[in-house]
């Protein structure tokens, strides 16, 4: 059984997204932030993991990099419903730059749940190849 590791600071993303992975058999671990993120790495193995681009104390692409520099083989899928509405960057190059800080592919929430098994699915079978959604 596969095992995916949630880390998001939103308690309803984090139940949507575990319900939706446990239905197809993934095994979930779902942490609150950065920090617990960090402590479930520690203590167990992933095949995938979801990592929120915004949350408090790791902002920005510093979850994307530090959660990759601590799991460098485990594919890392990054999220963000951060609006730009106020900023020159297109949301999607903005996603797409979390690339270069080491996920290997990305989803903008709100999302359907058979997109993030399509990305999930993926990251299982190529877990080294880096994709758009």
């Amino acid at each position: 059984m596969p095992r995916v590791l949630v880390v998001d600071d939103d308690p309803l993303v984090c139940a949507a997204i575990e319900a939706c992975l446990q239905r197809q058999g993934f095994e979930t671990t779902v942490a609150d932030g950065g920090e617990s993120g960090l402590r479930a790495l520690e203590t167990a193995a992933f095949d995938v993991m979801l990592i929120d681009i915004f949350m408090p104390k790791m902002r920005g692409y510093e979850s994307i990099r530090v959660f990759h520099e601590r799991a460098p083989a485990v594919p890392l899928i990054a999220m963000s419903g951060y609006s730009f509405g106020h900023l020159a960057t297109p949301t999607h190059e903005f996603l797409a730059m979390s690339l270069q800080y080491g996920a290997t592919r990305y989803l903008r929430k709100p999302f359907t749940s058979s997109t993030l098994l399509a990305a999930v699915t993926e990251c299982l079978l190529n877990p080294s190849k880096a994709a758009r959604p």
